[in-house]
């Protein structure tokens, strides 16, 4: 029979197992590349400004996406915590997306306007300074690391290759933006804006 000559050969199989596999991966994956739900932006979505972008670079520099995820699951227990659950068309400007499975720490998709920047800065400093039980690490040299802008704009012109619409003026402007700011400053910013297109519908 012809699926025992399948089943003695784990070459053929191996290779036969891939072909579905691949095949059912796509029909999975190709239709989403197609829905406006998973394509287009949120309504009121905005890229990140030059200072934010910095910071969100500083954000995975520092690995913070390691313990920090930034989805919120569509399960109660999650919304009733988090606030409303996250959507694809949030992140469509992200390159790349901070989404994460990893929960040492909270989820940070929706901590934009949650906290104070003094609040956010203390924490960072020493986290339990405003939180006792913390484990999370502290990061006192970002207050002291200034950031110079040389290479913001260049960085806004490459994400403008994938689709995020940043304008002439938003990119000749950027250097100005981030420029004798802080990578504290530049992280707190990018964190004041995380989640804060979708209404809290707690």
């Amino acid at each position: 029979m012809k699926h025992e000559i399948v089943e003695k050969n784990i070459g053929l199989m191996s290779v036969l197992i891939l072909v579905v596999i691949s095949f059912g991966g796509l029909a999975e994956i190709v239709p989403l590349f197609f829905q406006d739900e998973t394509t287009k932006p949120v309504e009121g979505l905005k890229p990140v400004n030059a200072l934010q972008l910095e910071g969100r670079d500083v954000y995975i520099r520092e690995g913070c996406y390691t313990c920090h995820s930034q989805m919120i699951r569509p399960f109660r227990a999650e919304t009733e915590r988090y606030g409303h659950y996250s959507v694809a068309g949030e992140f469509v400007y992200d390159h790349p997306f901070q989404w994460g499975s990893k929960r040492t720490g909270p989820d940070l998709a929706r901590v934009g306007g949650r906290y104070s920047d003094d609040w956010h800065y203390a924490h960072m400093y020493n986290p339990r300074d405003v939180v006792p039980e913390s484990i999370m690490p502290s990061y006192p040299w970002l207050n002291y690391r200034v950031l110079d802008g040389r290479h913001t704009a260049t960085k806004m012109e490459r994400l403008r290759m994938l689709g995020v619409p940043y304008t002439d003026e938003d990119i000749a402007g950027a250097a100005d933006m981030v420029r004798g700011k802080t990578e504290m400053d530049a992280l707190v910013a990018y964190l004041q804006q995380l989640g804060t297109v979708l209404k809290d519908t707690r």
